[in-house]
C-alpha cells in the first residue's frame, strides 16, 4: 500500500502526469447566479456589433469582412483553448474564465456586425437616383396616412416607363393629392401617373434619415399623384384576401363607433391608422399618448393578460364544477393567450413594433408553460436576442429602445415594490401600483423620447394615469369580446364600450395638450448622445450588485462606473452642443439663419417640412411664419439677403426666373442660394449653390471659420444606404 499522501498511478497513466493533473484541480468557480446573469449580455453584444456597422463612414468591403473573419477565428480558438490551457497549468483558472467570456463577447459583437450586414444584403433593392414623371404600375400592398394628412399607397412589383427592371425600385410610395374616390382593395394591380424621386436625405446633419428606413423596407422611391387610380388586374386572393378582411374589420369598427373615436379604436385593433387625422395625432403627441395609437407591447400585454386571466378563471371554475381538466390550468391559459396574441398580430397587420411586442409576450407565455419566471431580465434578454437576429436594424428604432427601457425599469422596480406594497392599504394598492409603474416607465423612456423627438410632454404622466387604466379595463377587453361576437352579429355593445374608452382617451389628450406648458421643446442631441445613453444605462444596470459583492472592486464595479461615465458624457455632450449658424434646404427652397432670438428663415412659405424640422431640432416652438418675421433678412419675397459674420452675406433666390437673377448677385464674400438650376457652370466669384449642386450635396450647413464660411453637405457627412 502506498504511504499516506502518495498517489498510486492508474493503469495506463504515469504517476507524474496523474499527480500533475490532480495538482491543477479547478478551484471553485464564479457563483451560479453570476454565470446565469451572463445571458443578459448576449443582446448587448449583438447590439454593439450592429451599432458599429451603422457607425462606419462607408459600407464595409471585402477587407473588412476578411479581417472580421480572422478575428472571429482567433476569438473562437482562444475560447476553445482557454480550458485546456488552464487544465495543463499554463494559465490560471480566473484568466481562463475571463478569456472564455471575453472571446464569447467578441464573437457576439462580430455576429451582430454580420447580422446587420446580411440583413442589408437581403433587402438590397434598386434606389431611384433621378426624378421621374409618368405612368406607374404596381400591386397595392399598403394604405396609410402621411404626416401632412394625406392618404398614401405603397406599390410593389413596380413597372415604370422606359426603366429597366434592374433599375426599377421594388416598392414605391405615393401620396394621393386629390383622392375622393374609394380606394381599391389590397392585392389589386393598379396604374396611375405619378411624380417619383429618391427617398429624401435628412433636412440637416443629425436629423432623422428616412433613407435607412426606406432601405430596410426595400422602398426605392417616394412621390405623389394627382390622377385617379385605374385598375389593371383584379385583386389577388390568398394572403391578400386576409389583408382585405382585416381592412373590412377596420371599416366595420370605424362605421360602428364613428368619428375619430372609431378611427382610434380601429387603429388599436387592426393597426389601420389611415382614418386618424393629423390634428388627432398632434394632441396625442402633446399629451404623451401617441404611443397608445401604435400597437406595441402595451396593447399586446393587455390583450394577452386579459385572455390569460379570463381563461384561467374559467378553467378553475370548470374544475370546481367537476370537469375533467388537467391540474396545470395556467399552462392551458398561457397557450390560449399565445394563440390570441398570434391572432392579434395578424389582425394588426404585423408591423415592426407589433412583431416586436409579440415576440416579447410570446417569450413570457412560453416561460409560463415551461415553469420558468415569466418576467425577468433573462426572458427580456431572450426576446431582445430573437428580435435582433431577425430584424437587427431595430436597434436604431426609438420603439425598440423605449419598449425595452420601460420593461427593464419595471422589472427592476418589482423588488422594491414588493417590499413596500404590504405597507400600503389593500384598497390603495392597485392605484399605487399604477402610479409607480407609470412613473418608472416615464422616467426610463423620457430621455430617449426627448432625444428622438426633441420634445418633452410635461403632463404625460397625468395623461397616462387617466388613460392606461381605461385601456386595460374597457378598450382591450371590449375589443376581444367584440371579435368573438362579431361572427354572430352581436359586436354592437362591445363596440359601444370601446367607443366610450377611446372617446375618453381623446378628451384627456385634448385637455392635457391644452394645459399651459404642456410641451417643452429641446434641441437635437449630437449623434453620440443616444448610443452613449443606451449603452451607459445598460452597463449600469447589468453591472450593479447589492450586498458584499458591491463592495469588492472588480470588473463589474469598473463596468458600473463606465456606465455612469457614459451617461454623464451623453448629458454633457447634449448640454454643450450648438446648432449650425446657417441651414440650407436640400432643394434650395429655404435658408435658416441662427440669430439671438432664434432661427430666422428666409421665407414665411415654402419648404414647410424642412423648416419645421429645423425649428423642432433647434428646440424652437415658433412657426415658420413667426420665424420668418424675426429680424435678419431683407429684400422682397423672392430675393432675400442676410448679413453673416466677418463681412459675408447670404442671398436666397426663389420663384420663377431665380436662375436669371442670381448671377448678378454673385460677388466676393457672398453665398448665393437658388431654387433653380443654372444653365452653365462657371468659376463664380461667390459660393454658388444652385439646385443642381444641392441635389448632389443634400442639405448644407454653414459655419464661420477663421478663413471664412465652412460648408458641409449632408450627403458628404452621412453614409448613404446601399
Amino acid at each position: 500500500m502506498a504511504a499516506q499522501g502518495d498517489m498510486t498511478a492508474l493503469p495506463g497513466f504515469s504517476g507524474t502526469r496523474a499527480a500533475s493533473r490532480h495538482a491543477t484541480v479547478r478551484p471553485a468557480r464564479m457563483g451560479a447566479t453570476l454565470r446565469a446573469g451572463l445571458f443578459a449580455w448576449v443582446p448587448v453584444c449583438l447590439a454593439a456589433g450592429i451599432a458599429l456597422w451603422f457607425a462606419l463612414p462607408a459600407a464595409p468591403g471585402r477587407g473588412t469582412w476578411f479581417t472580421l473573419g480572422c478575428l472571429a477565428a482567433l476569438a473562437f480558438a482562444g475560447g476553445r483553448l482557454a480550458l485546456p490551457w488552464a487544465e495543463r497549468g499554463r494559465i490560471g483558472w480566473a484568466l481562463a474564465d475571463g478569456l472564455r467570456i471575453g472571446t464569447a463577447a467578441a464573437l457576439l459583437v462580430i455576429a451582430g456586425f454580420g447580422l446587420i450586414g446580411l440583413r442589408s444584403a437581403m433587402v438590397a433593392a434598386p434606389i431611384m437616383e433621378w426624378r421621374y414623371y409618368g405612368p406607374v404600375e404596381g400591386r397595392l400592398v399598403e394604405i396609410d396616412r402621411s404626416a401632412r394628412d394625406r392618404i398614401r399607397i405603397t406599390l410593389d412589383r413596380v413597372v415604370l416607363r422606359d426603366t429597366a427592371p434592374d433599375r426599377t425600385p421594388d416598392k414605391v410610395r405615393l401620396s394621393l393629392m386629390d383622392q375622393t374616390d374609394p380606394l381599391p382593395p389590397l392585392g389589386q394591380r393598379v396604374m396611375l401617373t405619378g411624380h417619383l424621386g429618391p427617398p429624401p436625405a435628412p433636412a440637416s446633419p443629425g436629423s432623422f434619415d428616412f433613407r435607412w428606413l426606406a432601405w430596410f423596407e426595400s422602398l426605392g422611391a417616394v412621390g405623389y399623384t394627382r390622377t385617379p387610380i385605374l385598375t389593371v388586374e383584379p385583386a389577388e386572393g390568398g394572403m391578400w384576401a386576409m389583408h382585405r378582411a382585416r381592412l373590412a374589420i377596420s371599416r366595420a369598427i370605424q362605421d360602428g363607433i364613428g368619428g375619430q373615436e372609431g378611427a382610434v379604436a380601429s387603429a388599436l385593433m387592426t393597426g389601420d391608422r389611415s382614418g386618424i387625422e393629423e390634428a388627432t395625432n398632434e394632441v396625442m403627441r402633446a399629451s404623451n399618448l401617441y404611443h397608445i395609437i401604435s400597437i406595441s407591447g402595451l396593447h399586446m400585454s393587455m390583450l394577452a393578460g386579459f385572455v390569460y386571466t379570463a381563461l384561467r378563471m374559467a378553467l378553475v371554475l370548470a374544475q370546481g364544477l367537476g370537469a375533467p381538466l388537467p391540474q396545470a390550468v395556467h399552462k392551458i391559459a398561457a397557450m390560449g393567450a399565445l394563440l390570441a396574441s398570434a391572432a392579434y398580430l395578424w389582425l394588426s397587420g404585423g408591423g415592426v413594433a407589433t412583431e416586436r411586442a409579440f415576440v416579447m409576450v410570446a417569450v413570457m407565455l412560453l416561460a409560463i408553460m415551461a415553469d420558468r419566471r415569466a418576467i425577468s431580465l433573462r426572458t427580456i434578454a431572450l426576446a431582445a436576442t430573437i428580435i435582433l437576429i431577425y430584424s437587427p436594424e431595430a436597434v436604431t428604432h426609438p420603439g425598440f429602445q423605449m419598449s425595452f427601457a420601460a420593461t427593464v425599469a419595471l422589472i427592476l422596480s418589482a423588488g422594491p415594490w414588493s417590499r413596500i406594497s404590504p405597507h400600503v392599504p389593500f384598497w390603495l394598492r392597485p392605484v399605487a401600483m399604477l402610479i409607480v409603474s407609470s412613473l418608472v416607465a416615464s422616467i426610463a423612456t423620457s430621455p430617449l423620447a426627448a432625444a428622438h423627438f426633441n420634445r418633452m410632454a410635461q403632463y404625460g404622466l397625468l395623461a397616462n394615469l387617466l388613460v392606461v387604466p381605461v385601456m386595460g379595463a374597457l378598450v382591450m377587453p371590449a375589443g376581444v369580446i367584440g371579435a368573438l361576437l362579431a361572427p354572430v352579429g352581436l359586436a354592437g355593445p362591445a363596440l359601444w364600450v370601446m367607443g366610450l374608452g377611446t372617446r375618453w382617451m381623446l378628451w384627456v389628450a385634448d385637455w392635457v395638450a391644452g394645459l399651459g406648458g404642456a410641451v417643452t421643446a429641446l434641441p437635437l442631441p449630437p449623434a453620440p448622445v443616444i448610443p452613449l445613453m443606451c449603452f451607459g444605462a445598460t452597463l449600469a444596470v447589468l453591472c450593479w450588485r447589492e450586498g458584499p459583492t458591491a463592495r469588492r472592486p472588480g470588473l463589474l464595479g469598473c463596468g458600473f462606473l463606465a456606465g455612469i461615465a457614459m451617461l454623464a458624457a451623453s448629458t454633457a455632450i447634449w448640454l454643450t452642443a450648438s446648432r449650425p449658424l446657417v441651414l440650407i434646404a436640400p432643394e434650395g427652397e429655404a435658408v435658416g439663419l441662427m440669430t439671438m432670438t432664434g432661427r430666422a428663415v428666409s421665407k414665411p412659405l415654402g419648404g414647410a417640412f424642412v423648416v419645421s424640422t429645423w425649428l423642432q431640432e433647434d428646440g424652437d416652438m415658433a412657426t415658420q411664419e413667426e420665424s420668418a418675421a424675426r429680424p435678419a433678412w431683407q429684400g422682397d419675397k423672392r430675393d432675400r439677403m442676410a448679413a453673416l459674420p466677418q463681412g459675408w452675406e447670404i442671398w436666397h433666390f426663389t420663384g420663377k426666373g431665380a436662375a436669371d437673377r442670381a448671377p448678378a448677385a454673385c460677388q466676393a464674400k457672398r453665398i448665393v442660394v437658388l431654387s433653380e438650376k443654372l444653365p452653365t457652370r462657371a468659376d463664380w466669384p461667390c459660393v454658388m449653390l444652385d439646385l443642381g449642386r444641392l441635389r448632389i450635396t443634400g442639405a448644407v450647413t454653414v459655419e464661420m471659420g477663421d478663413q471664412g464660411p465652412v460648408l458641409r453637405g449632408v450627403n458628404q457627412m452621412l453614409r448613404n444606404p446601399g
